[in-house]
């Protein structure tokens, strides 16, 4: 359990962390580990206090509270503390697929329901996982399991990120024949172009990918399913399908002007960024994209903050992020009690790095764009904006956010980011296969169920519940994996 009196001895610790004056020139992971005494210390905080909502991945109010993969946090945080960081990691590695992922962009839904951060720091858990698993790696522990039988069953997973790496992890152990099919150059999904290279270095998924490789599993690039590669056809060669493709439908903005030129979807950004970094071995860094330019990002989720350092790191003039709603509270409303998810103010590194640079928060709230200004040839150069407020909707109750009317205001933009979501999976997939959609366009199971309409199709992560965290779409890719072993062997011992 720790040590008896840790919670009251240490002090909770965060590893070092880069300066904004050092990490915004280069796009490199900026958090380093403590020494592993001090992280031991830290692991020692944890009192296995009896009511661990940290593994319990409940939804409580509508939020998940701890962790959806149920990792059994007191005994591997006992573990850490004890210095016993090989069996740590066997503890963690039976119900995690891929701590190295988790650890580094997670939002850590196992620290905002820890016990400890009722009244005050919650436990260092996701420091500590990446202890563990760095551990693992730098001391040859981690090794993809080969199965000593094969099934002679054959399965493809559609789509290499979170969700279809797990769910290939797995039934690749079972001994089935995996092959999954990406349709960008490189293996990843949107952890590899969807996540900026400052937040999970892409040698960190190429060494796991290089694992499941050498234990058989296939992977298959420039592979876009249901548009090159005939989806009829892999149902007829597969005894089974999973649908691990994502939630890639963006959110759009409806307003005059939006063709400009000079409007992107945030991930298409992101990810121009990221290939031409990965093409040129970081050579290149393409400045072009926003260097001196007036960037506007709307969306005030983990996306848009990705997007805001990522501009300032190629060297935007200045960054204004758009939200919707109004500004969080700094700690815990009486209606939002610990263990729901804390709706709270949060500032993340993007908008650490412009507090930095330009001397405020980027942020401003209640707020979206009403027009794009284009120029003569049809380039972005401005952008009206208006203030929005909450009215109730007399027909359905509902309270929606409107325009005020006169709180209009132009400002400088020749460059804008859409980073306001996703409203389910792409048509032309789910088209392709035949299956049934949900009225968000997700995929359609049954409650529980990874099995779509269509037999032998089934779906996981972002394309069945919609837009979420990585570590949902690990849960749901290993959850896949036990349906479709269970569909295929009669029973599972996944």
């Amino acid at each position: 359990m720790g040590k008896a009196t840790g919670f009251l001895e240490f002090q909770r610790e965060d590893g070092p962390v880069a300066s904004e004056k050092d990490r915004v020139n280069n796009f490199k992971e900026f958090h380093a580990r403590l020494p592993i005494a001090a992280q031991r210390e830290q692991a020692g905080r944890c009192m296995d206090c009896g009511v661990p909502f940290c593994q319990a991945g409940l939804m409580i109010a509508g939020m998940a509270s701890g962790c959806p993969l149920h990792n059994l946090v007191p005994e591997i945080n006992d573990l850490v503390w004890q210095g016993r960081l090989e069996e740590a990691y066997k503890r963690l590695s039976i119900t995690h697929s891929f701590p190295e992922f988790t650890c580094r962009v997670c939002p850590a839904l196992c620290e905002a329901a820890c016990t400890c951060g009722l009244h005050g720091d919650p436990v260092a858990t996701k420091e500590n996982e990446k202890a563990v698993i760095e551990y693992a790696f730098q001391n040859g522990l981690v090794k993809e399991e080969v199965p000593a039988v094969r099934t002679g069953k054959k399965v493809a997973v559609i789509g290499s990120g979170p969700s279809g790496l797990a769910a290939a992890q797995l039934l690749n152990r079972r001994g089935h024949e995996v092959t999954v099919y990406e349709r960008k150059d490189r293996v990843g999904g949107l952890l590899r172009y969807g996540i900026p290279n400052m937040k999970l270095e892409k040698s960190v998924i190429d060494r796991r990918v290089k694992l499941m490789e050498e234990a058989g599993v296939k992977f298959v690039v420039n592979a876009d399913v249901g548009g090159s590669i005939d989806a009829a056809e892999l149902e007829k060669e597969y005894d089974a399908v999973v649908l691990a493709c994502g939630a890639s439908h963006p959110r759009d903005i409806s307003a005059p002007g939006r063709d400009a030129k000079g409007i992107y979807f945030a991930v298409d950004f992101l990810g121009k960024v990221t290939k031409e970094l990965l093409d040129s071995e970081f050579e290149k860094v393409p400045h072009e994209l926003a260097k001196d330019k007036d960037v506007i990002v709307i969306g005030g989720g983990d996306t848009g903050n990705d997007c805001v350092g990522t501009c300032i790191r190629l060297g935007a003039r200045s960054v204004t992020q758009l939200e919707m709603m109004p500004k969080p509270a700094e700690c815990r409303l009486p209606g939002n009690p610990w263990p729901e998810w804390p709706r709270i103010l949060k500032v993340d590194y993007g908008q650490e790095e412009a507090i930095w640079k330009f001397g405020q928060d980027p942020r401003v709230y209640q707020t979206t764009v009403k027009e794009f200004v284009k120029d003569k040839k049809g380039n972005l150069k401005e952008a009206v904006l208006v203030s929005l407020e909450a009215k109730k909707d007399e027909k359905t109750g509902r309270m929606n956010m409107v325009p005020v009317e006169g709180s209009e205001h132009t400002v400088p933009a020749q460059l804008v980011l859409i980073a306001a979501g996703f409203l389910g999976s792409e048509k032309y997939v789910t088209d392709a296969f035949g299956v049934e959609t949900d009225g968000r366009t997700n995929v359609k199971t049954a409650l529980g169920s990874y099995r779509t309409s269509k037999e032998k199709i089934f779906a996981a992560g972002d394309v069945h519940r919609g837009q979420s965290l990585v570590v949902w779409a690990i849960s749901e890719g290993r959850g896949a994996a036990k349906a479709v072993d269970e569909a295929l062997m009669g029973y599972s011992n996944l």
